[in-house]
């Protein structure tokens, strides 16, 4: 069961802390009976009465997909490899969100083994038909693009129909009875330049499952291809006032990342690019502004049922040059019509943390939070785990359950593991600062069993602290692994099992300290460390930091 009432104010700067209670038994498996979280962001934001606060969804959930149906709104992120997958929200009033479901959430979905942590599934769309909805979306290294459908957003969701044409992030529109996708190909020439792609049209057959008709290039390069636009990607279509608006980032996903608009009066174009684009980006501003948002892009706009525009994006915020650990975000933005053109944000404006709330009813605070400063408890007491946690990669057998008030943890393979699942289990950092903390029983049985929190980037790019045994010593250990494919050990203290240890690791943007007690009798193991290892400036990717409960016993 989720609680979201644990406030550990007395521990900032942010901690991530662990308590371990070791009996003499068996490694494996390693229980773990309590795992609490609470984060706060290194800005300070005033939030007067009336406005909401962004992101709307902190910490790693990028590549947002937006759709109302009546008078709810729903929205999917990216999950890459993780699992469960593509996680489905809700909200009335596009300020409070909770999640309802993961579209990805049975292995016979999609079989991620093999795949990096930033690969596999990333740019979903979602939209509503005829009393169902459609999840649009790309994983490369599976079969390339697919649809799947449900009835219920919260799920489940169908198997994948795979589609058969080259590219990424397709997204539908709906016209009629009819169904087209939109999405990023290779342009209709031998590229121009690293980055030149296109984006294409093409019916679809919702009926049958298939694509029909021809494809049609709308937009070569992007809004001005003399000029060598980048990375064009994240289209979206909608019509108003006798205009089909094409909507898509461009400039790629980092510091010059932006969102562009074109219309015609043809669905199949041609496109006329606005002449004010980009309609949303960061990249003209200082980036040593106090309290940044940068990074900005990959947006959808969607109408409200008082005919309102909105749009949400993804961005970041970095907690020094362009460094942050806790993934992109999902942020949101109102739309102003000038002259028949859409702009989410003049050029040279700083996206606001706080404006005013969109005008719609309003709703109370979700149970677990999604903006701001917030903290909850899981005490691992009910028959599954909340929607919210997720491992690495696709698990074709458990290797946790839930029994007496605690989390079971078997071994599974090692972090950085391609062909394999680790036994990890764990929970996005959602603020720069952030606390961490569980209850773990485990005695470490031989040589490099171990046992604790792991705090993951990417496969390369990781940390664990907790229990282990080195040269035949029971030991609490820090290892680190800094954009490579093995361990470094940090430091390591003898450690005797008889009695509670706590582990506890306490992060600052980006640094940390690693501590552990006895009873009331607390060292520092480490303090210090840099952090940045696990910040996408380093580690590359798409994803942010997902810290949680991971066992590792090594084979005989």
């Amino acid at each position: 069961m989720t609680h979201p009432t644990l406030r550990l104010s007395a521990l900032i700067p942010s901690i991530l802390s662990l308590s371990l209670f070791a009996a003499p038994a068996d490694a494996a498996p390693a229980r773990f009976d309590r795992f609490t979280y609470d984060g706060q962001s290194a800005e300070k934001v005033a939030v007067k009465a009336g406005e909401y606060r962004n992101p709307i969804l902190t910490g790693y959930y990028p590549d947002p997909s937006v759709t109302r149906v009546g008078d709810d709104y729903y929205l999917v992120n990216s999950s890459f490899a993780h699992y469960p997958g593509l996680p489905i929200f809700k909200s009335k009033d596009l300020v409070n969100w909770t999640q309802i479901g993961n579209a990805i959430d049975r292995p016979e979905q999609l079989n991620f083994n093999g795949r990096r942590i930033s690969q596999a599934v990333f740019a979903p769309a979602i939209s509503y038909h005829g009393g169902t909805f459609y999840i649009v979306n790309t994983c490369v290294e599976c079969k390339g693009n697919f649809v799947i459908t449900a009835k219920d957003p919260a799920g489940p969701w169908s198997n994948p129909i795979w589609l058969p044409f080259e590219g990424i992030d397709p997204s539908i529109y709906w016209e009629g009875d009819k169904a087209y996708i939109v999405n990023n190909r290779a342009p209709d020439e031998p590229p121009r330049y690293n980055g030149h792609r296109a984006i294409w049209i093409q019916e679809y057959d919702w009926r049958a499952g298939k694509m029909v008709g021809p494809s049609t290039q709308l937009i070569n390069g992007g809004v001005d291809i003399s000029k060598k636009p980048v990375w064009i990607e994240g289209p979206h279509i909608f019509r108003k006032d006798g205009y089909y608006y094409l909507t898509a980032a461009e400039g790629g996903t980092s510091v010059n990342h932006s969102q562009v608009v074109l219309r015609s009066k043809a669905l199949r174009g041609p496109y006329v690019a606005f002449e004010g684009n980009p309609i949303l980006t960061q990249r003209d501003l200082d980036p040593a502004r106090p309290d940044m948002i940068g990074s900005a892009g990959h947006a959808q706009l969607v109408e409200t049922q008082n005919g309102d525009w909105w749009a949400t994006f993804l961005a970041v915020r970095p907690y020094a040059d362009d460094f942050y650990n806790i993934g992109r975000e999902t942020f949101l933005l109102p739309v102003e019509w000038k002259n028949g053109w859409p702009v989410i944000l003049p050029r040279g404006q700083a996206i606001p943390h706080a404006l005013n709330l969109p005008n719609l009813p309003v709703q109370p605070k979700p149970a677990l939070p999604t903006s701001g400063d917030f903290a909850y408890v899981e005490e691992f007491d009910g028959n599954a785990l909340p929607m919210e946690w997720i491992g690495i990669r696709t698990p074709q057998k458990p290797f946790y359950h839930l029994k007496d008030g605690a989390l079971a943890l078997e071994s599974g393979a090692p972090l950085g593991d391609l062909s394999g699942v680790p036994a990890f289990i764990g929970r996005r950092q959602q603020h720069a600062n952030a606390i961490f903390s569980t209850t773990l029983r485990y005695s470490p049985a031989r040589d490099g069993d171990r046992a604790g929190l792991a705090a993951v980037q990417s496969d390369r790019s990781n940390l664990f602290f907790g229990l282990t045994r080195i040269a035949g010593k029971r030991v609490v250990a820090l290892y680190t692994r800094d954009a490579a494919d093995s361990d470094t050990l940090i430091a390591s203290a003898p450690i005797t099992l008889s009695a509670p240890v706590t582990l506890t690791i306490r992060a600052t943007g980006g640094t940390m300290a690693f501590d552990y007690g006895v009873g009331d009798k607390v060292k520092t193991l480490k303090d210090g460390v840099d952090a940045t290892l696990l910040s996408t400036k380093k580690a590359r990717g798409f994803v942010g930091t997902v810290v949680g409960p991971y066992h590792y016993t090594p084979a005989n």
